[in-house]
């Protein structure tokens, strides 16, 4: 098993102490982002159930943040049980991840401003779950991760419901309100199954 450079990777053993250290890595970084990301989605949709001062957003936001915590802490927590499976990467593979992380950033970029100069903004959160959707399909053989293809999948079908929402003239407010909690839920998903999996 390679470190994070890319060469062309072993078969990953469980006696190897750097493969179970990378894959440690990996898994801990991977719950990482995605708990986070889970959070700033949670508090989009927040953002659509009144003011600030009002119960639902705060009740939403702190329920987001005490997920978001919780999941941290058990991937990072001491002395937990190594993961049954080790990852085994691809060649090239950060160089792959460079390149699907950037394609998505420039991709959220372009849905924004497509939706914009059209005039229809309140597609926009229903669009950049569907580029975030998409762009776990190459991220689960690149990080070896098979329950990234159903993040993928399952994010899909939250972005072609919020297209849905947005078709039938449904105000802004709920279409972040379902595309924000549905994203937020499918990545807290996935990070605890990470987190306690592997």
């Amino acid at each position: 098993m390679p470190s994070t450079s890319e060469a062309t990777p072993a078969a990953p053993s469980a006696e190897d102490p750097e493969c179970l250290a990378l894959t440690r890595t990996l898994r801990r970084r991977g719950v990482l982002v995605l708990s986070v990301f889970a959070l700033l989605w949670a508090v989009a949709a927040a953002s659509a159930t009144g003011s600030a001062t009002d119960v639902a957003p705060l009740a939403i936001e702190v329920t987001a943040l005490l997920l978001t915590t919780a999941a941290i802490y058990l991937a990072y927590r001491e002395n937990t049980t190594p993961s049954p499976r080790l990852v085994n990467l691809p060649a090239r593979w950060a160089r792959g991840v460079g390149i699907v992380n950037t394609v998505e950033l420039v991709a959220v970029f372009a849905v924004i401003a497509a939706s914009n100069a059209a005039g229809r903004p309140e597609a926009v959160p229903a669009g950049i779950a569907l580029v975030v959707g998409l762009h776990f399909f190459p991220l689960a053989r690149l990080y070896d991760q098979w329950q990234y293809r159903w993040t993928a999948s399952l994010l899909t079908a939250v972005a072609i419901a919020g297209f849905v929402l947005v078709a039938a003239g449904l105000a802004d407010g709920t279409v972040r309100l379902v595309v924000g909690l549905g994203s937020a839920t499918v990545l807290w998903a996935s990070s605890y199954h990470v987190a306690l999996r592997g």
